[in-house]
């Protein structure tokens, strides 16, 4: 067992979140709900706010949404606390509703980026929006951050906005938007906020709360951590490093393997690594240091007196390649993002900063992760537990046109860690939460099941998940604390297990067993995403899983079978997934379970061939998959495979002109055709999946045999069946007659 997170690197580096004088209204106490109305703020005794909360969410008040948990976080720090959720956001009326806030504004547009929940990956527009009562879509605006910023700014120009949630900690620097094709600014510079704070931000938010409360001006506000902000120049004392001398330009190895620290692939290459502290600068350009920052649109470095000298990490800043240079070269942008990630540790990382047309939009280091003890904290204030009254019906009642989907799915639940050391590349679960994983202790979980089971209407005694981002990684960490803090590495189980990781799930085990023997508790679900490679390093998990905490399906996601996307995910080879089936079907039938996994696939992820596709579709028809919903790749602001998307360059190694280059799936008809390989057992997709087997010269995977992907015959509406050779004209079984559809209704393919 790992040792406990509270005497760790870390828990030494921050001022706890509990340690805080309170401020004076505290004397107020805790309310039911946080106002969303003048008329609770009357019934609370309140003339003002001190913290006015936007968010594009409905207002449910439990520790799975963010705005919630902010609003208890500042609460307990005795702040009065109220929310604006949903406003009509075409004018600033909606926002004045609670008044002025004496302190700042606090935005969001969410738990979820608002483009990616009103848009498909084929940015189509979703008719439904499960963060809002009744389902209804519409309710938010589109880059709903920034709409609702500007609208504080208007009803209330001279208070500060603080900008949080996921939509801003993904567009933090200059980041391709999927929805215009283009690169856009900072958010920073787009909403005009003035501070951005990333990730989880409880320690960011108390600081910022109380410094603001002591009328410090919140441009003053530039030293805290997991923040961004904008600067017109570099202040004294600090020194800047350019990112080309980070992850110098040169020629690409053969065989290089990214997931060392830098100071390890820097050896191997019979080099010095001038990322570490310690290391030696590399010359300025033009003086012999070969990478230089010649075109790329970055200042020259500023170096001190003694080029040998130990650097200050505190003190040191990274410049990024500009707003400019990225918007107009793919390679800087790759670049840009993949020094980002390289400097995302808390331990090691070091500011960055952003020239967009003579703005700096700095970035300080990734926020201190919670201790034990804070995130116990966090997780027992008093929420409700439910959606706010105002959204019930007549009878008190939380259904029907005032249902919350969201809220639904995780009512039972329990959230007990945060972050993932995975580092798959089109998940932003690490660009937000960060990969240090941040655990709750036993009896705060366990007290989180009895309050469920004591005090939530409509519990039936099953808890549908205790889980995270992940659900297997609870307090699952390094080794030690100090190899922790030091690490770059993307990921800690790719391209193996890291020898450092310590993958003891014995305190899950625990709890899970503690959880399920309590009383009025009937089954413990595991809902989460399970990380089964790290999984089948303790047959005792599994088994406990399987034969305890499945409820006839567990949904797992390989992503793909072909070893070409895998590596451009950061995800494990399928044997992994062979391995942990075998040991599943093992437990299951140990104790006389019927229980099957069903397996999550992406399609026209970067990196993935046509070829690829076909590959995984014969693996799906072999074992007998088929699969009803299709994840296609979407590529989220920020992530390492969206760089990918738009660079064309595989940015888990250095980026260069001549750097490898990644098949890039786009085009609707490319997209489409990817999805057709998943569903292949679709007859809407079988014209389309026979014009490209034609085309690959794999027609041999026509026909009407078991070991044929898709058949020669084509269905027609009533029914029947007919040759696809035979377009516009009877049917080909004798007697019926009928005409022809047209098969799925795809453009004509251009000829050549």
């Amino acid at each position: 067992m790992n040792a406990p997170v509270d005497v760790s690197f870390f828990a030494r580096a921050a001022k706890p979140i509990t340690s805080y004088r309170k401020y004076w209204a505290h004397r107020f106490g805790p309310a039911p709900f946080l106002p969303m109305s003048r008329k609770e703020m009357d019934a609370l005794g309140w003339d003002s706010c001190d913290v006015i909360l936007v968010t594009g969410d409905a207002y449910v008040d439990h520790p799975s949404f963010g705005m919630a948990v902010v609003g208890r976080v500042l609460e307990a720090q005795g702040f009065r606390v109220g929310i604006i959720s949903q406003p009509d956001w075409h004018s600033a009326e909606p926002f004045k509703a609670l008044g002025k806030p004496n302190l700042f504004w606090g935005v969001t547009a969410g738990n979820m980026d608002s483009m990616i929940n009103r848009y498909t990956a084929d940015r189509k527009v979703r008719s439904d929006d499960a963060y809002t009562p009744g389902d209804v879509a519409g309710k938010r605006p589109d880059r709903a951050a920034i709409v609702y910023s500007q609208r504080c700014r208007e009803a209330f120009k001279d208070v500060p906005i603080i900008l949080g949630g996921i939509e801003g900690s993904l567009r933090r620097i200059a980041h391709y938007d999927y929805w215009s094709e283009k690169v856009r600014h900072s958010i920073v510079l787009d909403a005009k906020c003035d501070l951005l704070l990333y990730g989880n931000a409880e320690r960011a938010i108390v600081e910022v709360a109380h410094r603001l409360a002591a009328r410090e001006p919140v441009e003053n506000i530039t030293d805290v951590r997991g923040t961004a902000f904008v600067r017109r120049s570099t202040p004294e004392g600090w020194v800047q490093i350019d990112s080309t001398s980070v992850d110098l330009p040169g020629r690409v190895e053969d065989h290089v393997n990214p997931y060392l620290t830098t100071a390890d692939q820097a050896k191997a290459q019979g080099e010095t690594c001038a990322k570490e502290e310690g290391a030696s600068l590399p010359p300025p350009p033009g003086e012999g240091g070969g990478g230089g920052a010649e075109g790329s649109g970055v200042q020259p470095l500023q170096f001190m007196a003694n080029p040998r000298v130990k650097l200050n990490r505190d003190r040191t800043v990274i410049r990024l390649p500009s707003f400019e240079a990225v918007k107009s070269d793919p390679v800087l942008y790759a670049h840009a993002n993949r020094v980002l990630h390289l400097e995302t540790n808390p331990g090691n990382a070091r500011a960055l900063v952003q020239a967009h047309a003579g703005r700096d939009v700095w970035l300080t280091p990734p926020p201190i992760p919670l201790t034990t003890a804070e995130m116990d904290h966090v997780f027992g204030l008093p929420y409700a537990r439910s959606p706010h009254p105002a959204y019930a019906d007549a009878n008190g009642r939380h259904d029907g046109a005032t249902k919350i989907p969201a809220w639904e799915m995780i009512r039972f639940s329990v959230n007990i860690m945060r972050g993932c050391f995975g580092g798959c590349t089109f998940c932003s679960i690490t660009e937000h939460e960060g990969r240090i994983i941040q655990s709750r202790s036993e009896d705060s979980i366990i007290q989180e099941v009895e309050d469920i089971r004591d005090k939530v209407e409509g519990f039936t005694g099953v808890i549908s998940d205790l889980g995270g981002p992940t659900a297997n990684m609870y307090r699952i960490g390094c080794r030690t604390p100090e190899i922790e803090a030091a690490c770059r590495k993307p990921s800690c189980v790719y391209p193996g297990i890291c020898q450092n990781l310590n993958t003891d799930h014995g305190p899950l085990i625990d709890i899970y067993r503690r959880a399920r023997s309590l009383k009025g508790i009937k089954k413990i679900l595991i809902g989460s995403g399970l990380r089964y490679d790290l999984a089948v390093q303790s047959p005792e998990y599994v088994k406990e899983l399987v034969q305890h905490h499945v409820g006839g399906y567990l949904k797992i996601a390989p992503e793909h079978t072909e070893q070409g996307p895998l590596s451009k995910m950061m995800k494990p080879g399928i044997g992994s997934y062979d391995r942990f089936k075998a040991m599943f079907e093992k437990f299951s039938e140990e104790v006389g379970k019927k229980q099957y996994l069903v397996p999550y696939f992406i399609a026209a992820h970067p990196g993935t061939s046509d070829e690829d596709m076909m590959n995984l579709a014969l693996w799906l028809k072999r074992n007998g998959f088929r699969a009803d919903q299709v994840q296609t790749f979407y590529p989220s602001p920020m992530a390492t495979a969206t760089a990918m998307y738009h660079s064309g360059r595989n940015t888990l190694r250095k980026v260069t002109r001549d750097s490898e280059t990644v098949d890039i799936v786009r085009g609707d008809r490319r997209r489409r055709l990817h999805k057709a390989f998943l569903r292949y057992h679709d007859p809407n997709n079988w014209p389309l999946l026979r014009d490209t087997l034609k085309a690959m010269g794999r027609a041999d995977l026509i026909g009407n045999g078991k070991h044929h992907l898709i058949p020669t015959y084509q269905p027609v509406t009533d029914g029947t069946y007919a040759s696809p050779r035979r377009k516009n004209s009877t049917s080909a079984q004798p007697g019926k007659g009928r005409v022809l559809t047209q098969h799925t209704g795809l453009p004509p393919r251009k000829s050549k």
